[in-house]
């Protein structure tokens, strides 16, 4: 507006009269007053100008327009804020199809896992095939273990060396063991163990027959079990029958006790010393909870039995104090084969005596075993002392058995 104003007096009007001079500062002082003057006049006539009055439809079609975006803009307000959670009747009937459907599709899967898992809890660990019979006249229990079949393989190769070991629970007191079978998944045994048991004393008792995958270097692996408990069956005639075997836990390791052993080797005289020192926390086996023990070492050479030698009795203890010595010629030549087998039994001056524990040194063992024989070659004409942890002796004859890798 101003600049339309400013142009308007530069312009200038016809009816205004503006004094004019030839001095050039007069004249501008008088041009800039000539200027306001013009600016002033335009701005009376233009507010003095008459207002044209808008017809009534333009305002009625203005009205109409605000309300309806007053409409628009609560409807808006009222949807967002106040009708939030609330969905329309189909939507909420397609999205609750849906979730019955998803509901029931996760049901299916659940379904199908559980199965899978029941078929992966029934794993198959093989079956054996084993006969029970009892003689009556002399009181005894024959059990016959002749073959398994579909047996797990348990080692890296793809098979398993097993063998069955058979005992009554739940005193464990006489224990058998079938050879290994090296390699086999189907071993054939056909070997048979006697129990002399009184037949008014079996109802209590459960027989077990375990298979084990033989392992030369470690523990051996249990691959499964059958127990019959003897009250459930009936032994007035011969039983023959094969049964799927079940995975069993490994037997826990019995303390049988520790024994303290002392070797010497002397190569030029060719002589062989084993001194059985003494032995501490030895199983107890008799009723008052003690033990009658002594000790048994034999030695043999590349797996023949050469001689044998015992120690005397000691009555009473679980920790007897020996200190016995014993013997052997051995040439240099023949040394590096020789096993020294140490069994501590107790005395029983009624029937056998039964076997508490054994271990072997030299050609052929593991661990301790094989770490004193060692020391003693490594040591010559010096006393090697070392403590032997016992094993049962069904573990320590079935790895004398097996070829020595």
């Amino acid at each position: 507006f101003l600049i339309i104003c400013v142009n308007e007096a530069e312009k200038g009007e016809t009816g205004s009269t503006v004094p004019q001079t030839n001095e050039p500062f007069i004249n501008k002082e008088y041009n800039n007053a000539a200027t306001g003057y013009n600016v002033f006049n335009l701005c009376n006539r233009l507010a003095n100008m008459p207002m044209k009055v808008m017809p009534m439809w333009a305002v009625g079609a203005i009205v109409v327009v605000v309300l309806a975006l007053v409409a628009c803009l609560g409807f808006c307000i009222y949807k967002k804020c106040f009708n939030k959670g609330k969905k329309p009747k189909k939507v909420r009937e397609r999205k609750a199809g849906r979730g019955r459907r998803k509901k029931e599709k996760e049901g299916e899967e659940g379904e199908e896992k559980k199965e899978g898992k029941e078929e992966e809890e029934k794993e198959y660990f093989g079956k054996l095939e084993y006969t029970l019979d009892y003689n009556f006249t002399d009181n005894q229990l024959i059990v016959g273990i002749l073959q398994a079949q579909d047996l797990p393989a348990m080692d890296i190769g793809g098979t398993s060396d097993p063998y069955v070991k058979v005992y009554m629970l739940p005193d464990k007191k006489k224990k058998f063991e079938t050879k290994v079978q090296r390699k086999n998944l189907c071993p054939v045994f056909n070997e048979t163990f006697t129990f002399k048991i009184p037949y008014n004393e079996l109802g209590g008792q459960t027989l077990t027959l375990q298979v084990f995958d033989f392992d030369r270097f470690g523990k051996h692996d249990v691959i499964g079990e059958i127990k019959i408990p003897m009250n459930t069956i009936d032994l007035g005639q011969p039983i023959h029958e094969w049964k799927d075997l079940v995975g069993g836990e490994k037997e826990e390791q019995e303390k049988l006790g520790d024994i303290c052993i002392s070797l010497r080797y002397v190569p030029t005289a060719g002589k062989l010393t084993v001194n059985i020192m003494e032995a501490k926390n030895l199983k107890k086996m008799d009723v008052g909870g003690l033990s009658d023990p002594f000790v048994k070492v034999v030695l043999q050479h590349n797996g023949k039995r050469l001689k044998k030698k015992k120690t005397s009795v000691k009555q009473n203890t679980l920790n007897p104090y020996f200190n016995e010595s014993f013997s052997f010629e051995i040439p240099f030549s023949q040394i590096q084969k020789v096993q020294v087998l140490i069994t501590v039994y107790d005395y029983d001056k009624l029937g056998s005596n039964d076997p508490i524990g054994k271990c072997w040194i030299g050609y052929g063992a593991s661990g301790v075993g094989l770490r004193h024989w060692s020391d003693m070659l490594a040591n010559p004409r010096r006393p090697v002392a070392q403590w032997h942890t016992l094993q049962p002796e069904e573990e320590v004859d079935a790895a004398l058995k097996a070829p020595i890798r």
